[in-house]
């Protein structure tokens, strides 16, 4: 198992990671189906899974932290959509690991990892919140139209 190609890790790590997301946006009492996506996007875009899997780093394992070396610097074959290349290898070394305890049955494990990311991604999601506003206006930078807005 620990030789297994990362591809092949990380897509059962992005399908069994979606399915946990997925429970817990329903376990937060969303019934409305586009918001029950747009719930779902925070925690399974690349980005979010990058931030979570650099903020527990310390806490992986040798063989864990070998797996995620591995996945992250393979090659890509396709450029990423509407992504930074880095993020996206660190996305899909998160989703291999991810991957790789679920098919290696270390379940407490890979829930223990897929509970603390849950819990990261909100939490940077309402420290932002917390510090800014975004709102309609005019164009600055690469923000798809919104301008940030700080609070005072």
């Amino acid at each position: 198992m620990r030789m297994m190609n990362s591809t092949v890790l990380s897509f059962i790590g992005d399908s069994v990671f979606e399915l946990y997301i997925r429970r817990h946006v329903i376990n937060k009492g969303q019934v409305h189906a586009d918001l029950l996506h747009r719930t779902a996007v925070r925690f399974v875009r690349a980005e979010a899974q990058a931030y979570a899997l650099k903020a527990i780093l310390d806490e992986l394992s040798e063989d864990e932290m070998s797996l995620v070396k591995r996945a992250r610097n393979k090659k890509i074959s396709t450029k990423p959509k509407n992504v930074d290349p880095v993020i996206y290898k660190w996305a899909t070394a998160f989703e291999a690991l991810i991957g790789f305890l679920y098919l290696s049955e270390q379940y407490d494990r890979m829930e223990e990892i897929i509970q603390k990311s849950i819990r990261l991604i909100e939490n940077q999601d309402n420290t932002a919140a917390a510090g800014t506003v975004l709102r309609k206006g005019k164009r600055q930078g690469n923000n798809g139209g919104m301008a940030e807005v700080k609070h005072e």
